[in-house]
Order: C-alpha cells, then sequence, then structure tokens
C-alpha cells in the first residue's frame, strides 16, 4: 500500500500558509537579517554553506537542501511531500536515492561505533551512517565534505575545483582569518577544513538553536492537548527518541542516534533494482540490514516527507504506520522492529501525539 494519498487536503491547505510564509522568511533572510553566529569559524562556515559556487553549475549550495524554512531538510520536498521524495542535483535532473535529513541537531551525534552493552550501532551521519567519523573524529565535517562531490547532487569534479572556488572567493580572507596563511596550499588538507568549518556553523544556534515551545515554555502553558501527547511519547515513543538530554547536548534531542528497520515500504517514486539495506551495507553486517538512523524529532513538523525514502507525506501518515503497520509490505523484512507497528493507540491518542511534537519547532 502507498500511503501518498493520505490527508490531501489538509495538505494542500498548509502548504499554501508555508508558501506565503516563505517568501516574507526569504525576504527578511535577503534584507540582511543577523544570523546566530559568534566566532569566525562558523562565520565562515556560514559563508560556505550557502555558497552556490560549490556547486559544478553555480546554482545549488547546502541551503538548497537544508534550508531554515524546512527544518534544515529540502525545502523542494517540504512543500510538496507527495511527488518530491528526494533532492535535486544542482543539474536540475538528478535525483538522490534518500529523502534528505535535517541537518540541525546532527553536530551531537557521536562517532560510528558499536555499543556493546546494548549490541547497537550508535552515531554516525546519512541515513546509512556512512559518514561515520573514522577518519577526521568528526562525522558532521565528514557529511559536510560529501555533497559537493557527489556527482547527483553539487556534482564539483574534484577537491582541488572546491577548493579553488574559495581561494577566488570574496570570503578567502576570512578564510585565512581562521586557517592561517598556506591553509589552502595542499588541497586534502584544506578539504578537510571546509568540512570542519561548515559542521561548525551547523552546530551554531542559527541552526541548532534549542527555541521551540519545549525549551523556552513550562509545561503548566501547554495546551491540554500538548501535555496529554507528551505523556502518551513518553510511554510510547521515548525509548528511541530519547527524552533525556545526553550526548552534551543541553536538552533531550529526541533520538538515541542509534539504528533500527521499522519496517517502511519500499518508495515507488524512488527507482531501484535492489533493497536497501541501511546500516548493513556500511558496517557489512547482515544483522543490521534495513536499519536507519533514528532521526531526532527536533522541528518533525517542517521536514515532510518522512523516513528514510520520503514515503510518507505527512506526520499525521508516519504517525499512522508506526501505531499500525500491518497493511505495509517492509521494503526489508530482516531485523524488524518489534517497538512499533503495534501500539494501539487511538486516532485520539495520535493527534494528542502530533500535538506535542508541534512544540519541538524551533522559533527561526
Amino acid at each position: 500500500m502507498v500511503p501518498g494519498s493520505f490527508f490531501l487536503n489538509s495538505m494542500k491547505k498548509l502548504t499554501g500558509i508555508l508558501v506565503s510564509s516563505l517568501f516574507l522568511i526569504s525576504a527578511a533572510w535577503a534584507a540582511g537579517g543577523s544570523p546566530t553566529v559568534s566566532s569566525d569559524i562558523e562565520k565562515l562556515g556560514m559563508r560556505l554553506y550557502n555558497d552556490k559556487n560549490m556547486s559544478f553549475n553555480g546554482t545549488q549550495s547546502c541551503r538548497n537542501c537544508h534550508h531554515h524554512f524546512s527544518g534544515f531538510a529540502d525545502i523542494t520536498n517540504h512543500l510538496d511531500p507527495y511527488t518530491n521524495f528526494v533532492s535535486t542535483g544542482a543539474d536540475g535532473v538528478s535525483k538522490g536515492g534518500r529523502n534528505a535529513p535535517s541537518s540541525a541537531y546532527a553536530g551531537f551525534s557521536p562517532i560510528l561505533a558499536l555499543d556493546e552493552a546494548s549490541g547497537e550501532w550508535v552515531g554516525g551521519m546519512f541515513w546509512d551512517g556512512r559518514a561515520a567519523g573514522w577518519d577526521l573524529g568528526d562525522p558532521l565535517a565528514e557529511q559536510a565534505q560529501g555533497p559537493p562531490l557527489n556527482p547527483v547532487e553539487m556534482n564539483m569534479p574534484s577537491k582541488a575545483s572546491v577548493i579553488n572556488v574559495i581561494r577566488t572567493s570574496d570570503y578567502v580572507n576570512l578564510w585565512i582569518r581562521v586557517f592561517g596563511k598556506g591553509s589552502l596550499d595542499d588541497v586534502d588538507a584544506a578539504y578537510d577544513k571546509f568540512g570542519e568549518a561548515i559542521a561548525a556553523y551547523e552546530r551554531s544556534t542559527d541552526i541548532t538553536k534549542f527555541t521551540s515551545k519545549f525549551d523556552t515554555v513550562l509545561e503548566t502553558d501547554f495546551t491540554a492537548a500538548e501535555q496529554a501527547g507528551k505523556t502518551l511519547f513518553q510511554t510510547n515513543c521515548s525509548s528511541c527518541h530519547s527524552m533525556e538530554a545526553a550526548f552534551d547536548a543541553p536538552a533531550p534531542l529526541f533520538t538515541n542516534y542509534q539504528y533500527a528497520n521499522i519496517g517502511v515500504p519500499a518508495n515507488p517514486g524512488i527507482p531501484s533494482d535492489e533493497p536497501d539495506l541501511g546500516l548493513g551495507d556500511i558496517v557489512e553486517d547482515s544483522a543490521q540490514n534495513g536499519k536507519f538512523k533514528i532521526p531526532t524529532l527536533r522541528n518533525i513538523a517542517l521536514t515532510a516527507p518522512y523516513s528514510h525514502n520520503g514515503v510518507f507525506p505527512t506526520l499525521t501518515a508516519m504517525l499512522q504506520f508506526i501505531n499500525d503497520s500491518s497493511k505495509f509490505t517492509p521494503e526489508v523484512e530482516e531485523n524488524l522492529s518489534t517497538k512499533v507497528g503495534n501500539l494501539g493507540l487511538t486516532p485520539n491518542q495520535l493527534k494528542e501525539i502530533e500535538a506535542f511534537l508541534m512544540t519541538l519547532t524551533d522559533d527561526y
């Protein structure tokens, strides 16, 4: 069963509101709204993140697929989640194989490692953990290095071409102030610093804010539905989407940064000859086949469509699947989680959980 037909009317109404708001927010940004970046390396990372010259034809920056208006996920997918599941490359044609996750709150994810106590893999970046952090000691910096050289994303021909953009940019002096004279001479070393700078920006309070209602309002000021939803969430969801502060974060991240196969069906809108095995391919362990990274739920209301392949166009559809997955055929039938798919919640209880999830949207 394909869930793309759920809740079309409500989504169309919401899309109209979002499009109008997008123009207002983008206009404010273009007029010089002050991003909340402080250090020079964060400022440099912001320039790199927003530089469209990092794509082969000068049409796409990191921000295209990780936009503040869509919770730092793909804005195009967010505005039309029924037909746009994955990001379009800089050439305007090429498509990735997975839904772009949010870049917000990603910086707390640790280096990919097998937790001996639980027997579960934890950390890394991308849905499958392939930016493990094993090379740079920072998964987020390694993730930032990927898109510019990916042929179906920004499609730059080489690391040298990326570094040459920096050499000829109007922010090259900022780069030198951060990394020193001669720091662009060694291309490989400079490309590592490129990832480091973008990671610094993604960790800044311009992206990772902790300014949601959950963070700034007492629970006594929650609506009755939000309060009920929080209780239901804690009982049914928090084992994977932790409500405890961890990973050196100042507040809950609503993820344990582990991996799970929750039985997501294949998305017919993403043609593929083989099932997507996720983490199993990266760690070369069939016991991990079908497992994908458990995402943070911060800003979840903004990051439609949902799951690694974008098969669920609305948050309501995603919650319905987690509650009852009996009508769906998993793309990978190995290693299925027993924590989801049979929760037995009522439609009203799902609405209350959704109301609570809405309190996790930051003030951008």
